[in-house]
């Protein structure tokens, strides 16, 4: 049995999350329908990782295995004509080898947040970027999110509902950058905890609005308290842009 690995497109904001739910339109729910017509076959994807109502994705990595062993650009091809009314595309289809697993086989994911730093809203942007009026400085937020790279207990920056076992991880990258009318945010790890990215986003952002410092950062990250973390951002500026293997 054939295992495929697809790298996929998507924009969040139609769907509740990527993960299958019932009677509620899903990206991974979305997919698995479009390979039922195309193959015929029931099945049950495997996702990189598992993103929130509205966040979205460019790079994100499922697996699926086809009883038939068909060329990857029927695969490719086929799926996209199914997906035709949906926001997602199928990017690019290879053949797994081994034992590979799109989840487990992991060894970094990568995420960008995007926001949008002017006085007027988005038009052509809406839902895909967080608008913050203030004037952020992105230099100063880049300076805060160092104290966040290494191995720590990210409790602070947790969403009560998480179910990993463990609030340690180990924060690979923190990049903070203005590009143009854009402060853009990129942070990289093996693994994160729920809603971690946009926890950290929001107290960054209340760094750059000149409301926190570099210390109190630090001070929250160290008091390994929920109720310690700043604003969480929206998922709207959210996107998983790469997973590593």
């Amino acid at each position: 049995m054939p295992r495929y690995r697809l790298t996929i497109e998507y924009d969040g904001r139609p769907y509740h999350g990527f993960q299958a739910q019932e009677r509620l339109p899903s990206v991974q729910g979305a997919i698995e329908a479009a390979v039922l017509k195309f193959s015929g076959e029931t099945l049950r994807l495997q996702a990189a990782g598992r993103t929130d109502t509205g966040v979205h994705a460019t790079g994100q990595v499922v697996h699926i295995d086809l009883a038939k062993d068909w060329p990857v650009e029927t695969v490719r091809n086929a799926l996209n004509a199914w997906l035709v009314d949906e926001r997602v595309a199928v990017l690019d289809v290879a053949v797994a080898q081994g034992d590979w697993h799109a989840r487990f086989s992991a060894k970094e994911r990568r995420y960008l947040y995007r926001i949008l730093n002017r006085m007027g809203p988005p038009a052509l942007d809406k839902g895909r970027v967080w608008h913050v009026k203030k004037p952020l400085d992105a230099e100063t937020m880049h300076a805060a999110a160092q104290v966040l790279v290494g191995h720590h207990d990210f409790t602070t920056f947790r969403d009560l509902g998480c179910q990993a076992k463990s609030p340690m991880k180990t924060l690979d990258v923190a990049r903070v950058w203005r590009d143009g009318e854009e402060v853009k945010l990129e942070f990289a790890s093996r693994s994160f905890l729920h809603r971690q990215v946009r926890s950290m986003t929001g107290t960054l952002a209340q760094v750059g609005l000149g409301r926190w410092t570099k210390d109190d950062v630090k001070a929250a990250l160290e008091a390994r308290d929920r109720k310690a973390c700043g604003p969480v951002a929206p998922s709207d500026g959210l996107y998983l842009t790469h997973v590593g293997y």
